[in-house]
């Protein structure tokens, strides 16, 4: 007959008599500990693959924007559907999460990314190829000669291209770091498609007449998107052959001991029992824990800073190159890739710096509370100053600026033409710029009036242009080159710009974890990874989903001339009134982080209230957290789920 074996009595015996009665060794079972490591080890690259994906796909919304010929509304709709599918599952998953097989469901969401990911590139490829809008013209009989401005230029739209040819805490650390770097290399391999052509490999791009800094560029969104749906593929397939539930680190052997027990004179392995979902009874309970939650004052006042903080991130995340292109003649590549290697990783040093200050000099929950405060404020008077990098408002004939020397025709529909151009039928929906010698852009070269051309591509230069008035010249002697006029004092402007936003962030990171974990210390541990849960979704909800939509409603109205599509009708947006549009964003955000600004100080106020310190009490409540801490691990010597990270641990790594 069976009976069980104390850990005790096995641990006085370092013999087992084997079947042949011969004495063997005891065994250590570390097979558990490699399948923690290899559990963790996927975990990280699944939060890599994640962090990975999602930082492409937002680096690359004006690319799509202009492949696309849409609205930043539209592309904002687009954004904020991505935060739909974690709707449906969010809450679910969070609260039913202990009681299921986690590692599948993990290797199924990572292959939902994946195949989304390979949807996306779909009409790359069924649209066929892109081409880019640029004004129709005449030649004459000499092949160095073209012609912009004439009366029988036929009807504008885009022209086909010509050019086409065929320890706990330590691994945890691990996983979450692994979740910050991914953005990081999401971003710089955005930076890197952004600056290749769309329809790389079959069309010479030589013969190509604009360049990344044109509104009209478009880079290879595509191929990311085939790299990144590759990367979700190989992180779910270790998740399918990982166990339903690992053994914690350290626990290995004292929970082996306990499921043995003795047939005779050996020894067998009874395999842990696993915990069976009983499904009406975690409904039935969904409700109470929901109210607990936000009956606690503390939690709600830092869902609605979250929901805030959500909505100025996701605007700067979703916008902020298109941004720097317009205020500062950035290209979007070049934004992209200082984001990528600037940005994020000063992110990552103030968020890993305001977690070592929290372990450093253990920090009360009050303490977290006024640091955060301070630290948010500081960020908020840096971001004020965004307002004093001013840059002009690009200068274009006929929409921005008079014509040189000349007098504007009255009538309302014209109000792009001059006398110096009124002969030439130009199409008022073209958009392919020149720079006159005047410093001033022109829609078209055949509103600049030009009537001849020499070179090709990008090599182009126009001349006899009667609209342009260069030095020394006079009005109808000079020329104009293929492109928008460049601003050099919004060049100028960039990198105070740019260190600005460095210290900025790092300061919003700098109290960003003692933030974070201010929603661990004020609520019940048996709530904790519901809270976790339950602020995600409030983010994303009210902040993911609405944020790049009305960021993007918004910018659309600082349009000054928009695109035309080969089919009709209004495309993206080519030029933009950069001082409209700056004061539009830069005080979307500054309002949202005043509301946070206000809610910290709510916030700060109401915990120092509930756990207000006097005199011992600090370290009285320090010590009963940890005693508490000490004697929950003690009662729950029990198999946890592969990556579950019990609350206590979690207020234990930074007391």
């Amino acid at each position: 007959m069976d009976r069980p074996i104390s850990a005790g009595q096995l641990k006085e015996k370092s013999l087992f008599q084997d079947s042949d009665g011969s004495m063997v060794p005891v065994k250590t079972p570390c097979h558990n500990c490699s399948k923690l490591k290899i559990f963790l080890g996927a975990l990280a690259f699944s939060f890599f693959a994640k962090g990975f994906s999602g930082s492409y796909m937002k680096s690359m919304s004006s690319q799509i924007e202009r492949r696309f010929e849409i609205s930043s509304s539209i592309v904002g709709i687009i954004d904020g559907s991505f935060e739909i599918g974690n709707l449906m599952v969010m809450v679910l998953v969070s609260y039913l999460g202990p009681r299921v097989h986690r590692p599948k469901i993990i290797a199924v969401g990572c292959l939902v990314m994946s195949l989304g990911a390979f949807l996306s590139v779909m009409p790359q490829f069924l649209m066929g190829r892109y081409n880019y809008e640029r004004i129709t013209v005449s030649v004459d009989n000499s092949t160095t000669s073209v012609s912009a401005c004439s009366p029988a230029s036929s009807e504008g739209r885009p022209v086909t291209d010509a050019m086409e040819t065929p320890s706990t805490m330590e691994n945890v650390g691990l996983v979450r770091s692994s979740g910050m770097f991914g953005p990081t290399l999401g971003f710089l391999l955005g930076s890197f498609c952004a600056g290749l052509w769309v329809d790389i490999g079959i069309v010479d791009t030589d013969a190509i007449s604009i360049n990344p800094k044109d509104t009209r560029w478009v880079g290879a969104w595509w191929l990311g998107l085939l790299i990144c749906g590759s990367v979700n593929f190989i992180a779910s397939l270790p998740f399918w052959f990982l166990p339903y539930s690992v053994p914690k680190e350290g626990e290995n052997q004292n929970q082996k001991i306990s499921h043995l027990s003795v047939q005779g004179d050996h020894c067998k392995i009874d395999p842990p029992a696993h915990p069976q979902l009983k499904f009406s009874e975690a409904v039935k309970d969904f409700l109470p824990a929901l109210r607990k939650l936000f009956g606690n004052s503390i939690f709600l006042v830092y869902i609605f800073l979250t929901i805030l903080q959500y909505n100025a991130l996701v605007g700067i995340i979703t916008y902020e190159t298109k941004f720097m292109e317009q205020q500062f003649n950035v290209s979007v590549a070049r934004a992209i890739f200082l984001i990528g290697v600037i940005l994020l990783p000063i992110t990552i040093l103030g968020m890993f710096l305001g977690g070592f200050l929290i372990k450093k000099f253990k920090l009360h929950i009050t303490e977290m509370a006024k640091f955060s405060c301070i630290t948010f404020v500081a960020a908020y008077l840096l971001n004020l100053l965004y307002f004093t990098c001013s840059c002009e408002v690009l200068q274009v004939a006929g929409l921005t600026t008079p014509y040189s020397g000349t007098e504007h025709l009255s009538s309302t529909k014209n109000i792009y033409m001059a006398s110096c151009n009124a002969d030439c039928s130009c199409n008022l929906d073209q958009w392919d710029p020149v720079c006159g010698d005047d410093g001033i852009t022109y829609m078209t070269a055949c509103f600049a009036g030009c009537k001849s051309s020499i070179g090709t591509g990008k090599n182009m230069v126009f001349h006899n242009c009667s609209c342009v008035e260069g030095q020394g010249h006079g009005l109808g002697n000079s020329s104009a080159v293929l492109g928008q006029c460049q601003r050099e004092s919004c060049t100028k402007a960039f990198p105070y710009f740019l260190a600005l936003q460095t210290a900025c962030a790092f300061m919003l990171a700098l109290g960003g974890t003692p933030t974070y974990m201010i929603m661990f210390r004020s609520v019940s541990p048996d709530l904790k990874s519901f809270a976790v849960g339950i602020e995600t979704l409030g983010g994303r909800v009210l902040g993911g989903l609405p944020a790049p939509i009305y960021f993007g409603a918004l910018i659309d109205e600082t349009c000054l001339k928009w695109g035309t599509k080969s089919c009709g009708g209004s495309g993206s947006c080519r030029v933009y009134d950069t001082k409209e549009f700056r004061n539009v964003y830069l005080g979307l955000i500054a309002g949202l982080r005043a509301g946070c600004c206000v809610l910290y100080i709510v916030l700060s106020v109401l915990i120092m209230k509930r756990f207000k310190p006097e005199g011992k009490e600090v370290t009285d409540i320090k010590n009963t957290e940890r005693s508490t801490s000490k004697e929950l691990d003690t009662a729950n010597k029990k198999d946890i789920l592969p990556g579950a990270r019990t609350s206590e641990e979690s207020e234990e790594t930074y007391m």
